[in-house]
């Protein structure tokens, strides 16, 4: 016979625990003032801790708790966390609360990261995609603590997470079903919550915050700072990758590129005759620049990771655009949104911070370890994927019987950085980084197999037509500008990649540089953005420039 086995462990090891806070908790509630207390008790040394904290959406309360703990207590945890955003998510690493860390992007911490690997009081276990590290959740780093926020919590602990249910149910998932410990943070406790989007039973504590969850604007951005330089680009990209491949769903990412693409539907996609062919469905935030289009009717259906600061009233007055619940919220999911992503889109328009001379991109760099969030997922070419679009059938090549369509994804870039640094290198800094930081592989953030468009102020490079490395490189180098990697371009090779279609200028477009102005944008400032939503936007406080 087999030696008798306890199969419930972990079950056991969490009931004592929660056994032990009880003089601390009403049911499963904790008073504010005792978080700190509370926290001591439910996470041991050792443990692997899930904070939510993704690119908008923190939580905050517990987070600032968290660095509070004595170390002494509680040491040497393994973080795992989508996004290193807060001052306290590095500084439990100083204090010696937490050793290790897998997260997916370190934006605004990304120098600290750098400087804390660099001097060794931070190991990194990976950089990840969202997506992988959502999934890991559920395989090889599965939580003993999970430490989430939610707008409202009812009596019986069923949580409301309103527009920004972003991350929360994945994480909570993947502790709740496996006997980790589910702590959230609560903005409001009230009788009842307007739907439940997490049900009372998967949660195991609630402490009312002390001030409302951070979250950011994250993908607002001022049509006052487009450049008309951006505006090119936008037009060229309209022309050359939106209307030629007849895309009809879409990723953009964070950046004044593709808001400036998004301006341009009404206006110059109009005079293009594109209304109505291309982009009726969107992966993405609720973007404010969107909103001229939506009014315009170029778009059917917006699908979100996360909500947008101020975009609230709006979403609700447009539920066939968005998706919103019966109690008049939308309901975002970044696991969901990162999925759609990966197998669902016919494109991804994106930017990175440097492009090699084989189109290898990365946001890694020198003292810079901002990590890449989802784009890995929205910027790979699926091998599982099996349905086809019109969009994905025009990257099929045509001498191979077997030969299947691809995801389109483009980088949109200027060739000199904001920090005047030349985006296009010969070496991605991320191969030195990858021996700093003793990680397994160079964190690239998209691969040059994986990437079929790019775009900068010379001209767009197809790069799905090239049929090797060398003649790639040489597309490169034709749009890289005046970039050591640009000055190496010889007209010759130019001339015979724009005859076969390769290389596109904006001549070669019917794009008039001329053309390019801040008039053809669709809302010149935010205040023209609040007109076109009749109201209903209300532009967060720092974008406000009128009384």
């Amino acid at each position: 016979m087999s030696e008798e086995h306890n199969w419930a462990s972990r079950r056991t090891a969490k009931q004592a625990k929660l056994t032990a806070m009880q003089s601390w908790l009403n049911g499963k509630f904790g008073q504010t003032k005792d978080a700190k207390t509370i926290l001591e008790g439910l996470i041991q040394s050792g443990d692997r801790v899930v904070l939510e904290g993704d690119n908008q959406k923190q939580a905050s309360f517990l987070s600032q708790t968290l660095a509070q703990v004595d170390s002494e207590k509680v040491n040497h945890l393994h973080m795992i966390m989508s996004s290193i955003s807060r001052p306290e998510h590095l500084d439990i690493f100083e204090d010696g609360i937490a050793s290790k860390l897998d997260f997916s992007f370190a934006g605004p911490q990304s120098t600290r990261v750098s400087q804390m690997i660099a001097d060794g009081s931070l190991v990194i276990g990976d950089i990840h995609t969202y997506l992988e590290l959502y999934a890991r959740l559920y395989v090889d780093l599965i939580p003993n603590v999970v430490l989430v926020a939610a707008d409202q919590v009812d009596k019986d602990g069923n949580l409301y997470t309103g527009n920004n249910t972003e991350e929360t149910p994945v994480i909570v998932e993947a502790a709740a079903f496996h006997d980790g410990i589910v702590i959230v943070q609560a903005n409001q406790v009230v009788d009842r919550v307007p739907r439940v989007d997490i049900p009372g039973d998967w949660v195991d504590v609630v402490i009312p915050a002390d001030q409302p969850y951070q979250l950011e604007p994250l993908f607002t951005r001022d049509p006052q700072n487009i450049t008309e330089l951006q505006i090119l680009m936008a037009m060229m990209a309209i022309k050359g990758i939106y209307g030629k491949h007849h895309v009809q769903s879409v990723n953009h990412g964070v950046g004044f590129n593709t808001a400036a693409i998004e301006l341009l539907l009404p206006t110059y996609g109009e005079q293009l005759g594109l209304k109505g062919k291309i982009v009726p469905n969107w992966e993405v935030n609720p973007t404010p620049t969107l909103i001229p289009a939506i009014e315009s009717g170029w778009i059917q259906s917006i699908h979100p990771f996360g909500g947008e600061v101020g975009m609230g009233d709006y979403i609700s007055a447009r539920p066939d655009i968005f998706f919103v619940g019966p109690d008049g919220t939308m309901r975002s999911n970044r696991a969901f949104g990162q999925m759609a992503g990966q197998y669902a889109l016919d494109m991804f328009v994106g930017s990175t911070l440097q492009i090699d001379q084989y189109g290898n991109s990365s946001t890694v760099t020198h003292g810079r370890l901002s990590g890449f969030g989802g784009a890995p997922n929205m910027g790979s070419n699926p091998s599982g994927r099996r349905h086809s679009t019109p969009a994905w059938q025009s990257l099929r090549p045509d001498n191979d019987p077997l030969g299947k369509g691809q995801k389109l994804v483009v980088q949109m870039v200027e060739t000199y950085g904001a920090n005047k640094r030349p985006v296009f290198v010969d070496s991605l800094d991320a191969v030195a980084v990858q021996k700093e930081a003793k990680l397994k592989n160079v964190p690239i953030m998209i691969y040059s197999e994986d990437t079929t468009h790019i775009v900068t102020e010379e001209g767009i490079a197809y790069l799905y037509k090239t049929d090797s490395m060398a003649e790639r490189q040489a597309a490169i180098e034709a749009i890289a500008g005046v970039t050591p990697v640009g000055l190496r371009s010889d007209p010759a090779v130019v001339q015979d990649l724009r005859a076969r279609g390769i290389v596109a200028l904006p001549e070669d477009l019917g794009v008039r540089r001329t053309q390019a102005t801040r008039s053809l944008l669709a809302a010149q400032n935010m205040a023209d953005l609040v007109q076109w939503s009749h109201g209903l936007y209300n532009p967060p406080a720092k974008f406000r420039s009128w009384s």
